[in-house]
């Protein structure tokens, strides 16, 4: 298939579209601008089948501790199963625990959303500030601004990660201490980052607020910690828990998604709960011909593996998927940038591709050129709303005619006849027209899919985030990873925690390279008192 042009595959076969598109509840995916035809896909379906997929599937669901090196179940789907199965981790039915979670978030939302929290001072909430890092944060800000029409009136949210003291500074500086609550979410509660800013809002509470019994009143915890959580300051009986059979970036659908439930309320977090389960039911019941996130995986490992295209763009055509290509980032790229399998044998090819994007029409002024004539092999995919939470004028239109038209010409190109035809038209001869010819080809042939959501709703951005976790987990599956550790996350902390006190004490640096040590002397003269 490296030799054919996509275009000659659309101009053979009129029902391509038809044959290569598919559908889930409010989720339509058109994955014909592929290079691909009817035995790729069938020579990659059979690739799935020869690695036992329905297998690792089925151990999933089933609560099989897949998670081998940290020997836990992973089992983020139990966190929105909606029906009365129960699922199974060491013999103990999960769900009583789940929906008693789900219980606790609905009466407390209720409370803060009705007026019935107040802080200290008696006045009610208008502010929520989730402090979190990774998982903790990235899921919940992408469906807090995708879900912001939903939202109640009068309530803003606002997310806190980095520890560059901007960060939280920036937030906080137009915010009235006595009607902010913030949400602070680590399950050991011990996480280096998440607990600096909410010490650091801690203190800035307290100082505007006079008395450290506020804190009580304007903190609640996800974590799993019920001591460091009451030495904080947080009553106990405002800490909402989840299990370690969910890992961080896979945890939006427990408590984590705390401060995404007091901005939509508990019936929008259910429904985008109901959304996650609908593809769940399509991914766990659909041949793989047709399971959505099966195929979007066995198309990601086509590139990547066998075309050698290390890199994956995602482009959100829809203002409020802002934060969607962040997220992937982290679900994909920390689930299967791996190099060993999860045996512990160095792989001797390439696994998970690079995730990055943007917003589209901003980025066509961007990126894009790279993507039309550059020499890279880039599959990308388009992501857009049909109807728009914002109608304005004719802005919809205009936003799906820019979609539609770079994934066709992205697809098509310009051929050198093409270009020669149109220079001409306007007029250009001879040598004018031969120096600039070769700068408006386009080879095209840039491999796209279109995934159309009806509306961005709690339904189908449920379904859309929930789509993508299934695809990273067939990756791993087919590439025999662990998609669901990530020590390599871990090495850097470690040295940071080293690091640290030496930036400050002046205690010998000889155990450094010399550009560590260089860097860590430099800092020393230049911090300043």
């Amino acid at each position: 298939m490296s030799r054919v042009h996509m275009r000659d595959l659309f101009d053979a076969d009129p029902g391509r579209f038809e044959r290569f598109s598919l559908e889930c509840g409010p989720l339509f995916l058109d994955y014909s601008k592929n290079r691909i035809d009817g035995t790729t896909l069938r020579l990659l379906t059979e690739l799935a089948e020869s690695v036992n997929l329905a297998d690792w599937m089925t151990r999933m669901r089933s609560g099989d501790k897949i998670n081998l090196s940290e020997n836990r179940a992973v089992l983020h789907t139990a966190l929105r199963n909606r029906s009365d199965e129960p699922v199974y981790v060491d013999g103990e039915d999960v769900m009583p625990g789940v929906r008693e979670v789900l219980q606790r978030m609905r009466r407390f939302t209720d409370r803060v959303r009705g007026g019935e929290w107040l802080g200290y001072t008696g006045k009610r909430i208008t502010t929520v500030v989730n402090i979190g890092i990774g998982g903790s944060d990235l899921g919940p800000m992408l469906v807090a601004r995708a879900l912001k029409p939903f939202g109640a009136a009068g309530i803003d949210t606002h997310f806190v990660s980095n520890v560059d003291g901007g960060h939280l500074s920036d937030v906080v500086a137009g915010l009235d201490a006595e009607t902010t609550l913030f949400v602070v979410t680590s399950k050991s509660f011990t996480t280096p980052e998440t607990l600096l800013n909410a010490e650091s809002a801690r203190d800035w509470l307290v100082a505007k607020l006079g008395h450290a019994d506020a804190v009580a009143r304007h903190f609640v915890a996800v974590s799993t910690n019920t001591p460091a959580v009451k030495a904080f300051g947080i009553d106990p009986d405002h800490m909402f828990g989840f299990w370690d059979w969910v890992g961080g970036r896979y945890s939006l659908w427990s408590a984590v998604g705390l401060t995404v439930a007091i901005q939509i309320g508990m019936d929008h977090f259910e429904a985008l709960l109901d959304g996650a389960y609908e593809m769940d039911c399509h991914f766990f019941s659909q041949p793989f011909e047709r399971n959505i996130p099966v195929i979007l995986a066995l198309l990601g490992i086509w590139y990547n593996t066998c075309f050698g295209a290390h890199t994956h763009a995602v482009i959100p055509y829809n203002q409020s998927l802002s934060r969607l290509p962040a997220h992937l980032q982290q679900l994909d790229m920390e689930s299967n940038g791996k190099r060993v399998t999860r045996d512990g044998f160095t792989l001797d090819f390439d696994t998970g591709p690079v995730i990055w994007g943007e917003v589209g029409v901003n980025c066509q002024h961007a990126f894009f050129q790279l993507l039309h004539q550059g020499t890279r092999l880039v599959p990308a995919d388009f992501v857009l709303a049909v109807k728009s939470n914002y109608p304005l004028g004719n802005h919809q239109d205009i936003l799906v005619a820019n979609c539609l038209a770079q994934t066709q010409a992205l697809m098509r190109g310009k051929s050198e006849a093409e270009a020669r035809a149109e220079l001409e038209a306007q007029g250009l001869t001879g040598e004018a027209l031969e120096q600039l010819l070769p700068h408006k080809v386009f080879p095209g042939n840039q491999p796209s899919n279109t995934i159309l959501l009806d509306r961005l709703t709690p339904r189908s951005v449920g379904g859309l985030i929930a789509m993508y976790e299934h695809k990273v987990f067939v990756q791993g599956v087919i590439w025999g990873l662990n998609s669901f550790d990530q020590w390599g996350v871990e090495y850097g902390k470690q040295l940071a925690k080293r690091i640290t006190p030496q930036l400050t004490d002046y205690s010998s640096l000889d155990t450094h390279d010399a550009s560590t040590r260089g860097l860590i002397e430099r800092y020393r003269r230049h911090r300043g008192g």
